[in-house]
């Protein structure tokens, strides 16, 4: 490979890196108390990263039969 080549490619990086540090600093700029509803695209990667919880019993246990 050429030297100018991995020069360019690490230049690349370098600004996808630059981009990916703007936006979870935007991300965490924004943290405070939030009203209303999520963006769409925050609410689908909540929903992904969220693990199946079973719901709950609230209420009378079972009755048991003797």
């Amino acid at each position: 490979m050429d030297l100018y080549s991995i020069l360019d490619q690490l230049r690349q990086q370098r600004d996808h890196v630059d981009q990916s540090i703007a936006a979870l600093e935007r991300i965490a700029a924004g943290q405070g108390r939030r009203r209303g509803r999520p963006p769409k695209w925050m609410a689908e990667a909540a929903a992904a990263t969220a693990v199946a919880v079973p719901a709950k019993r609230r209420g009378r246990p079972p009755r048991k039969h003797q």
